[in-house]
């Protein structure tokens, strides 16, 4: 208030503060980037025989020139945010700092490479689940050979409630190499679609690997399914809405996996048993190739797999924590487009890992990575575990009470 101001109008007298109101308004800081100087001071005896110089502290670029801050913020802006590398150089420019893409992309592989011990610590303990889910999705990949992209695979493993880590793995193809590769070490019970690459893992008695099918995938064949054959999908969604009707009870009243499993074998059970009388009547009494006659057979096929739920209270009805977890990949991909190379498919697998793991948590990606870029060139190998996002959250809860 100006001085002239502080006068009543109607007495002239000096008007008193007797309070205050305040409002908000969120204003906007464009973040900033500065250069930090690590000085080594160097020491010599006087007879000059002797010079030491001071250890300079361990990077994860040695001798880059980005530091853990700007590594993260690339990382998560790209793998998190689903920014392009292009976009980026851009943004930076307009900061006034020339940073190109070609840059960035290497520091994205190194830094991929310093959290690949991190990644295998990780990838273990998804791989001691007792329930595992998986599932891919296709990625466009660079390829000098050809003329156009060539298509490779990203694969998704979300591990259960005791090992709660979302890992990806890159292939160049849509082989069945990939997963029975990766799962060499696994064993339990494995909840995915019907892809036939999978086949190999249940039947082989060396891998002890229990089939757990998808309802989500099932659904989604009658539904597609309904501009052929309304009656019958009807009937087919509407058991399983039912399904899912008590998968949301049991959600709500908040029941441990005993609690579940019984009331599964009270509610759930009956209803699939109409659901595989349903389907047995009415497969004969539709084409085999009509949309509906795949929807039955699908169903029919891989009916033990997917009535398993009903058997242990620890499996879910449907793949879609898996389905969920590409969800990042789809949006990501429609950005950047392809990947240069197939090691820049398993960079983005690595990172991705890491990124979607946090956020499962619920934690800063980007605080996490800051912190881990900072801390894991001396980290000390045997202490690995220490690093991992549940981890890490978990030592900071009490600094921060």
């Amino acid at each position: 208030m100006e001085v002239h101001e502080r006068f009543c109008p109607e007495c002239r007298g000096e008007l008193r503060l007797i309070g205050e109101e305040v409002s908000e308004r969120l204003e906007y800081v464009p973040a900033s980037l500065h250069v930090l100087e690590d000085v080594c001071r160097k020491y010599a005896c006087k007879s000059g025989c002797t010079v030491v110089t001071a250890e300079k502290p361990k990077q994860v670029i040695d001798k880059g020139l980005a530091g853990p801050g700007l590594l993260a913020h690339v990382a998560v802006s790209k793998y998190g945010d689903h920014l392009p590398l292009h976009r980026q150089e851009w943004i930076f420019a307009r900061q006034g700092v020339e940073l190109s893409r070609k840059t960035m992309c290497d520091w994205m592989g190194r830094s991929a490479e310093v959290l690949g011990s991190l990644f295998e610590e990780m990838k273990g303990r998804v791989l001691s689940s007792k329930v595992m889910q998986t599932d891919d999705t296709p990625v466009a990949v660079l390829d000098r050979s050809l003329t156009r992209t060539r298509t490779g695979r990203i694969w998704t493993y979300v591990g259960d409630g005791d090992h709660p880590y979302t890992v990806y793995d890159y292939t160049p193809s849509w082989s069945r190499d990939g997963p029975d590769e990766f799962m060499k070490d696994f064993s339990g019970y494995l909840q995915a679609d019907a892809y036939p690459g999978y086949d190999k893992l249940y039947t082989d008695a060396g891998r002890e690997i229990t089939e757990v099918a998808c309802w989500a995938h099932t659904r989604r064949r009658f539904y597609e399914a309904q501009s052929s054959d309304l009656m019958r999908s009807t009937v087919m969604l509407t058991y399983i809405r039912i399904l899912y009707d008590v998968e949301r009870e049991a959600r709500d009243m908040k029941l441990d996996a005993n609690e579940r499993l019984a009331l599964r074998r009270e509610k759930s059970v009956p209803v699939l048993a109409d659901i595989k009388a349903y389907l047995d009547r009415e497969h004969g009494a539709v084409l085999p190739k009509s949309p509906e006659g795949k929807a039955i057979s699908y169903a029919l096929s891989n009916w033990e797999a997917l009535v398993r739920y009903c058997e242990d209270g620890d499996l879910e009805i449907d793949n879609n924590g898996a389905e969920r977890s590409l969800r990042g990949i789809a949006v990501g991909r429609s950005n950047w487009l392809f990947f240069g190379s197939d090691n820049g498919g398993q960079t983005a697998a690595i990172l991705t890992s890491f990124i979607t793991t946090c956020k499962r948590h619920r934690i800063d990606p980007y605080a996490y990575l800051r912190d881990i870029f900072e801390r894991i060139p001396a980290h000390p190998e045997d202490r690995l575990e220490e690093l991992l996002p549940d981890r890490w959250q978990a030592a900071r809860e009490p600094a921060a009470q």
